[in-house]
């Protein structure tokens, strides 16, 4: 039996038309119902500022090469995104 991979990516976003808490709930559900295509696990923190967020994204599978891919895919998703922007990003393979 083969070994399980998993993968997590963590992105800092910056949400600069996020004026409200309401517009800010509006561009993370809208990021995340599209990352839902990747068939990855998907959390948000969401801190105190508007305009501040985080992405968790997990992926599991048995091969790591396709976990780094549908990780590389949600990130430049994320990055062709036109309401956010990324601040930082980490991806760790385990």
């Amino acid at each position: 039996m083969r070994g399980v991979v998993v993968g997590v990516l963590s992105v800092e976003l910056h949400l600069p038309e996020a004026d409200c808490l309401k517009a800010r709930r509006f561009v993370l559900k809208s990021l995340k119902d599209r990352l839902g295509k990747f068939n990855v696990s998907v959390a948000e923190e969401g801190g105190d500022l508007w305009q501040r967020a985080a992405l968790y994204v997990a992926c599991v599978s048995q091969d790591g090469r396709q976990v780094n891919s549908i990780l590389e895919n949600v990130k430049n998703t994320i990055e062709k995104e036109t309401h956010v922007e990324i601040l930082g990003y980490s991806m760790e393979i385990l």
